[in-house]
């Protein structure tokens, strides 16, 4: 698949995202503040979103700040972060990221990239996720999805996350990188799923190796 079909079927993608895809009721279920964005992207991993909605919409409502979040008892927080599973470890990232935050970064989010991978609990698709929606600074964030579709259409050919996001790079130019995640994550939440794709209502069919 060629650079052109693909920015063609990005944006038919980003023009056919349902209202109700799990990574839209996410996005929609807390106040975002770059704090609260990166919380919910460390609560998020390894969890189905309608979990991290679920939990994001009770934290937020409770705290706004790391000042806040570090006056919740641990077994409060426990009980409040349960659902989005390994929740003792997450429990512990979050309060461990909140401490730095106030320490080493006045309290605030960080949105250069080497500070935020600085901070003991932040990954790369983490920091890029945080630059990319708490900053609007352009990235590539790749997830499950995000690595097998663009694999799945022949776009690239790379065997992990790393090696998707460096041909991304290469072959997406920088002006949309920003809508890419959320576009092919809500589109493989809802269509392109990896058990019983949706494939009858795809709106990029002509674009699919496999539905040729």
């Amino acid at each position: 698949m060629s650079s052109k079909d693909f920015l063609e079927l990005l944006t038919i993608l980003q023009n056919n995202i349902p209202k109700d895809s799990p990574s839209n009721i996410l996005k929609n279920s807390f106040k975002r503040t770059p704090y609260t964005i990166l919380i919910a992207t460390l609560l998020s991993l390894r969890t189905r979103d309608e979990n991290t909605a679920r939990v994001c919409k009770e934290l937020f409502a409770l705290i706004l700040t790391p000042q806040e979040l570090l006056k919740i008892p641990t077994e409060e927080l426990e009980q409040i972060v349960k659902s989005t599973g390994m929740y003792k470890k997450k429990t512990q990232t979050i309060q461990d990221v909140s401490k730095t935050l106030i320490d080493k970064f006045d309290s605030c989010v960080p949105n250069q990239k080497d500070e935020l991978l600085s901070i003991k609990g932040v990954g790369e698709k983490t920091a890029n996720i945080v630059l990319n929606n708490a900053f609007n600074i352009s990235t590539i964030a790749v997830d499950t999805h995000v690595h097998r579709i663009t694999n799945l259409l022949n776009f690239i050919d790379t065997k992990n996350d790393l090696e998707t996001t460096k041909e991304l790079c290469k072959k997406v130019p920088k002006e949309y990188w920003n809508r890419l995640n959320f576009t092919i994550v809500s589109f493989g939440q809802t269509i392109c799923k990896p058990r019983n794709p949706s494939c009858e209502i795809c709106p990029i069919t002509k674009y699919c190796p496999i539905f040729k």
